[in-house]
């Protein structure tokens, strides 16, 4: 009942679209009820932003599932959709009535710009988290970043296409410097085992002039 009731109120105070939704999905999973981690809670916008769908609905299947497995998947999902169909059902009934309304319009220009405000925010946090992480995940994040904003707000590429490719050198990325990791070790092992022969070497030899 508590998953549901936290997502009923998400998807009943939260106007804008899914990605309004994110920060306070973020503030509930992660802050209040400790439901994921921050790194969880990373991997859930991602997953949600990649998979087909509205990314609100995604993450909080993604969440109630991750709770109390499908249940909890389906209860979250219900729940944050549910105010969504109600709100349409409502509006739909007296739009004739409240469409032209000059109150309404300016409701609706402010939700605009609060709902900017938002994204920004989650931006910033998500940033600022994948910048916490080691060297060259940081310049490996940023570049990314900087460049999915290039390809999609100035070259009108598709947001599947540029997650898609993420998805790829992301893969080609990570291979590389979990490969380098191992190369590294390994020379050190080698170096280390090095370092002992040349010990026990000096060690035998040492004995050897001091029994003469």
């Amino acid at each position: 009942m508590s998953l549901f009731w936290e997502f009923f109120k998400i998807g009943m105070l939260t106007i804008g679209g899914g990605a309004a939704m994110i920060p306070q999905m973020q503030q509930t999973a992660v802050k209040d009820k400790g439901w994921l981690t921050d790194d969880e809670m990373l991997d859930c916008i991602a997953l949600g932003q990649s998979l087909p769908g509205v990314i609100a609905v995604n993450m909080a299947t993604f969440i109630g599932y991750r709770k109390r497995s499908i249940a909890g998947a389906l209860t979250a999902t219900f729940g944050v959709v549910l105010p969504a169909f109600l709100s349409m059902i409502a509006v739909l009934a007296f739009l004739d009535v409240v469409g032209n309304s000059d109150c309404v319009a300016g409701a609706f220009t402010g939700i605009k710009a609060a709902v900017c405000g938002l994204i920004g925010v989650t931006s910033f946090r998500l940033l600022k988290q994948m910048c916490g992480s080691e060297k060259p995940m940081i310049a490996f994040n940023i570049v990314m970043s900087a460049g999915a904003l290039v390809l999609v707000g100035f070259f009108g590429i598709t947001a599947i296409a540029v997650i898609l490719g993420g998805i790829i050198i992301g893969i080609l990325f990570n291979c590389t410097i979990i490969r380098r990791g191992f190369e590294n070790s390994g020379s050190e092992d080698n170096s280390s085992d090095d370092n002992s022969f040349r010990e026990l070497g000096s060690g035998d030899s040492s004995g050897k002039e001091a029994g003469r």
